[in-house]
């Protein structure tokens, strides 16, 4: 099945604590049905010093669901990812504009 989002899409969160921050998709785990947003669900977590990095508290984006994830369409608002083909090749559009992605 063709995936809705990919890495590199710009997506406004549907569902959760960081509901209404917008990011860009930097990493999609497609078994886990799983994204890593830049700057949403964002963990501390504590690292021990080495000798090439300083420990201590580090942020770390963490996976967020595809399901509370949307696409931002041109005009900025959250939009649903339809399939359709263009001569020979399936592309994504954007329902709301109808544009394609």
């Amino acid at each position: 099945m063709a995936a809705k989002l990919k890495k590199g899409d710009k997506v406004i969160v549907l569902a959760g604590k960081d509901k209404g921050k917008q990011g860009e998709i930097t990493a999609v785990m497609p078994k886990d049905n799983k994204a890593i947003v830049d700057g949403v669900n964002i963990a501390i977590r504590h690292t021990r010093q080495s000798q090439t990095s300083q420990g201590g508290r580090v942020a770390k984006a963490m996976p967020i669901d595809l399901s509370n994830l949307a696409l931002l369409d041109k005009n900025g608002k959250a939009t649903r990812v339809g399939f359709r083909v263009e001569g020979d090749q399936k592309v994504r559009f954007a329902k709301t504009t109808g544009d394609v992605i």
